[in-house]
């Protein structure tokens, strides 16, 4: 068969249909077919491994959300949802201690508020109108006080057999030494 192009040129095609080879479906050289195979189960295996590995996964962290239940930040009551102390003035949650152990809430109050309320308490204890929680007395009036030191005098303690001055001073590290030597001094 032969074609014939316009310049005039003419190209040859042989003709091959009459060759017929039955045992050779493919050239060997294209395509493995063991490795594609073996490729395929093992890409398979390793997933059906990976899907029952994270099933275990799963699983297992559902267990220790079941053992551990912790409420949303939602489901806690108001203090518990207050941040640590100290907290700021007029804040939410800011309340003050008393000296008698109870507690004042001071949230959504002037600054000053919080002053006033500790100048009386510390009032009250100069006055000797302190009380524990139990309703005993604690202080004694600051008048009474003064009296008590002057008719009584300040306690003091004295080492036995010793009638030096400098057994009563206390050891202050000099400041040249930078604390290895300390040197006596009557306060």
């Amino acid at each position: 068969m032969a074609k014939h192009s316009g310049n005039g040129h003419k190209t040859e095609t042989p003709d091959v249909s009459h060759i017929r080879n039955v045992e050779v479906t493919h050239e060997a050289s294209d395509i493995n077919v063991n490795g594609v195979l073996t490729f395929v189960v093992a890409l398979t295996i390793l997933t059906v491994g990976v899907y029952i590995g994270m099933l275990l996964l799963f699983k297992q962290f559902q267990s220790q959300a079941r053992k551990e239940p912790k409420p949303g930040p939602m489901a806690l009551k108001a203090p518990e949802r207050l941040p640590p102390g100290p907290r700021l003035q007029s804040a939410p949650g800011f309340e003050i201690k008393l000296s008698d152990g109870s507690t004042v809430k001071l949230e959504k109050r002037e600054p000053q508020a919080e002053y006033r309320i500790l100048l009386e308490d510390w009032n009250k204890n100069l006055r000797g109108e302190q009380k524990d929680a139990s309703g005993n007395q604690v202080s004694i009036p600051i008048e009474q006080a003064m009296e008590k030191v002057v008719s009584e005098g300040l306690p003091t303690r004295v080492r036995a057999g010793s009638t030096k001055l400098e057994d009563y001073a206390i050891s202050v590290p000099t400041a040249a030494s930078s604390g290895r030597v300390s040197e006596k001094r009557l306060q």
